[in-house]
């Protein structure tokens, strides 16, 4: 493992092995040195970081958001309800690192012991891996080397095999169908939250990010078995895959998000990597899948790399067995779908974003004889917080008819 040279780096390293000797389910950094890195225990796991990056203790707080779209190291379990905004998008180089499942640890006990598991996403540009007591996801953006230098810091391996995602039993293909008022929020309310906001609020449908490599915020409750209660509770669904982005500071990116650069192929990725997502939660085919493009400013070559990357992804989803939807911006996604109408295969269902406040999926800029057959969200109050049954939540507010 790297080491600083000099007293204060020999400090850190002292504290880091005293992490891995006794202070195994702590959440502990060790102190911070004049130079660019920082030495990070955990469970016997030493990640040499840069200096800059925040370190969060989930123990501690448990309420904090695990985000990708910002360089941190996250330790210890996320909690069950992330205060999280509702509007996070991108994707940089961050680490959560959490106790693993009782039955990848070893029976001596050793937080080294074993090869454990090591998968890559490159479409979605994440690592998972089992070493021993840790279980880790690292998540990357432009910069996979630094991410793997950091894995490899604390002896972790990074030659993956591509990331498997078993399908699990598939709900009814009405798991997407829904007419009325809906929500989406960053990361998926813990059961508790979803049986009070049941109970409690107008809502019946709910928006879960399933993946892509723009995707910011951590998903612990996003489960097959998450999904499945909350389907048999009455809840229905709207996958969003929020895969790369028309620009990397358009909508909610602010700079982070990574864009789309060669379209055709790109899309058909997000598309495969999509449609593997939605069955490992029991989202079959005959299902919606919605490709999240935040807001950009129409234009030629914009527009052009746009709907051919959404071009591609509705008719590599069409083949997959699934229905393919786009969330975006009235003035600026569904303006350019409208113009192409005779140029693409335009997605089945249209979700679209205008915040005029009114509970309506009618909108000026989409003509009224396009996606006509209930076919239709409208995303129409962002960024807004709510408590609904005590539980307090920020979210965006949809209306949907889609059948």
């Amino acid at each position: 493992m790297p080491r600083r040279s000099g007293p204060r780096a020999l400090t850190a390293f002292a504290a880091a092995t005293a992490l891995a000797a006794g202070l195994s389910g702590a959440a502990q950094s060790a102190p911070r040195a004049t130079d660019e890195t920082i030495r990070v225990g955990y469970r016997g796991h030493v990640f040499t970081v840069p200096a800059s990056w925040q370190v969060v203790d989930l123990v501690r707080n448990p309420d904090a958001c695990v985000r990708f779209d910002r360089h941190a190291v996250y330790l210890g379990t996320p909690g069950a309800r992330q205060n999280c905004p509702a509007r996070v998008r991108g994707r940089t180089e961050a680490l959560l690192v959490q106790p693993a499942a009782e039955s990848s640890v070893t029976a001596a006990g050793s937080p080294h012991a074993g090869t454990g598991s090591v998968t890559e996403n490159p479409t979605a540009g994440t690592y998972r891996i089992t070493a021993g007591s840790v279980a880790v996801t690292a998540a990357y953006g432009n910069d996979r080397r630094r991410i793997q230098d950091v894995l490899r810091s604390a002896g972790l391996p990074v030659a993956a095999q591509t990331a498997e995602t078993p399908a699990a039993a598939p709900l009814p293909a009405n798991a997407t169908s829904f007419r009325g008022e809906g929500f989406d929020a960053c990361t998926a309310p813990s059961r508790s939250t979803m049986d009070a906001w049941g109970e409690a609020s107008d809502y019946g449908a709910i928006g879960i990010y399933i993946g892509g490599i723009n995707r910011a915020c951590a998903q612990p409750n996003l489960t097959a078995q998450w999904v499945r209660t909350q389907y048999a509770n009455g809840w229905r669904f709207i996958p969003l895959y929020v895969g790369r982005q028309p620009s990397n500071d358009g909508g909610s990116c602010q700079g982070g998000c990574a864009a789309i650069t060669d379209p055709v192929p790109q899309g058909r990725a997000a598309a495969d990597d999509a449609a593997r997502q939605a069955a490992a939660l029991g989202l079959g085919k005959g299902t919606v899948i919605y490709d999240d493009l935040e807001h950009y400013a129409p234009g030629d070559t914009v527009t052009d790399q746009v709907l051919a990357y959404l071009n591609a992804w509705t008719e590599r989803l069409h083949k997959l067995g699934y229905r393919s939807g786009a969330y975006g911006g009235a003035s600026s996604l569904m303006s350019d779908l409208v113009d192409a109408r005779d140029d693409i295969t335009l997605p089945d269902v249209i979700h679209f974003a205008h915040w005029n406040y009114e509970s309506t999926t009618w909108d000026p800029m989409v003509p009224a004889d396009m996606w006509d057959k209930h076919q239709r969200i409208h995303q129409y109050i962002g960024d807004t917080t709510e408590t609904h049954g005590g539980v307090k939540i920020a979210i965006d507010r949809d209306r949907l008819n889609v059948d």
